[in-house]
């Protein structure tokens, strides 16, 4: 039995990247030597395994065989005959295929094991498929779209952006799991580059299928160089999927982030980005007192500041200015609306609110922003 570290670690290690994560694949072993070494099961579609003190997953290398569409239509095989060798003819890119034996201390020892040529595509900056069999799988459109935003200078090798543009042609992008989707879409959002997961999806021939259709026809491409800027500016990742919605009808956002099984917060923040870019889209005019508040009403500023300045931060990223919101905003906030609820006569809630409204039209006002 050897256990080996394979994937993203060798690949990150060698181009002096940290390493967060380490998959470990244990050759020579059956299911009840693992158990037996005290690991405990967890896998559901082929053997993995928790490591009694680390709990680090190993997985008992295995092969694969296509049996249905979509990125779940594979039948595994894991048993002690398999080799590494034939684990590794199962994955997607070269880089993403090499592996180095880990001894019983956990220390990695050899050469490192990369019979596809994948250090030398590290040098040369170049994503390129294992084999034949990577047209299986209609995930790694997606895979390769979102390692592109991460390492932003690979090219893609053209016989594997024709496998991607046949994948994606084939129908089978039909058949993945949208919240599959938004994990890898998440991943290429999150990244330094993300209009590089857009241009690769677009070049595949993928972007009309993964995002329904929102991006096609006269959608700017302007905005995907916006996600790249709240991307430099370290923003969360909610901040970037507004950045890259905003311009989308309200429905549309809606719509889109339903079907990609987004988080509530980041649709929210697509659609509040739209409100804000829309309503601070005027000519050196001031929106008055009373538009200003509608607008930080519908932003729930006051209860949730920090997250309109958050949506600032994106909609400055269009050049749209935003100081007169933030000052109206700053005046506003001054009213003590305790002491307005304490003063009101008979204390009724629409009273109230009418009351808070007012003082904070006439606070607006008297800042000298309307």
């Amino acid at each position: 039995m050897k256990t080996y570290v394979v994937g993203g670690a060798i690949r990150d290690r060698l181009l002096g990247l940290s390493v967060k994560d380490l998959d470990y694949v244990v050759v020579g072993a059956t299911p009840e030597e693992m158990i037996q070494n005290g690991f405990k099961p967890v896998g559901q579609d082929f053997p993995v395994f928790l490591h009694p003190i680390t709990h680090a997953e190993y997985a008992l290398a295995r092969t694969e065989r296509k049996t249905a569409p979509g990125y779940k239509g594979f039948v595994f095989h894991a048993d002690a005959s398999v080799t590494l060798l034939q684990d590794l003819a199962r994955r997607d890119l070269t880089i993403n295929a090499m592996a180095q034996e880990v001894d019983a201390g956990g220390q990695l020892v050899g050469d490192i094991i990369d019979p596809y040529g994948g250090q030398e595509d590290l040098k040369k900056k170049l994503f390129r498929h294992v084999g034949p069999a990577f047209i299986e799988d209609p995930l790694r459109v997606l895979r390769v779209a979102r390692f592109s935003a991460r390492f932003a200078d690979f090219s893609i090798a053209p016989e594997t952006l024709d496998l991607l543009q046949n994948i994606s042609r084939s129908g089978e992008l039909k058949a993945l799991v949208k919240e599959r989707v938004w994990q890898e879409l998440k991943k290429g959002l999150s990244a330094d580059y993300p209009s590089k997961m857009l241009d690769v999806l677009a070049a595949c021939d993928a972007i009309h299928e993964i995002f329904h259709g929102a991006f096609d026809g006269n959608y700017p491409k302007k905005f995907f160089n916006y996600v790249d800027a709240s991307a430099h500016q370290h923003m969360k990742l909610p901040q970037r999927y507004a950045a890259l919605c905003h311009g989308l009808e309200v429905d549309a956002i809606d719509d889109l982030s339903n079907k990609l099984s987004a988080p509530v917060e980041c649709k929210d923040y697509a659609i509040l980005t739209n409100q804000l870019v829309s309503s601070l889209s005027h000519d050196d005019i001031s929106l008055g007192a009373e538009n200003l508040l509608s607008i930080l009403d519908r932003m729930d500023v006051w209860r949730k500041p920090e997250r309109f300045f958050e949506l600032l931060e994106v909609v400055r990223l269009t050049s749209r200015s935003t100081s007169e919101i933030e000052q109206a905003y700053k005046f506003a906030k001054t009213v003590d609306v305790a002491d307005i609820a304490r003063s009101v006569t008979g204390g009724a809630g629409d009273v109230i609110k009418l009351a808070i409204q007012r003082a904070r039209v006439k606070a607006i006002e008297a800042g000298g922003v309307a």
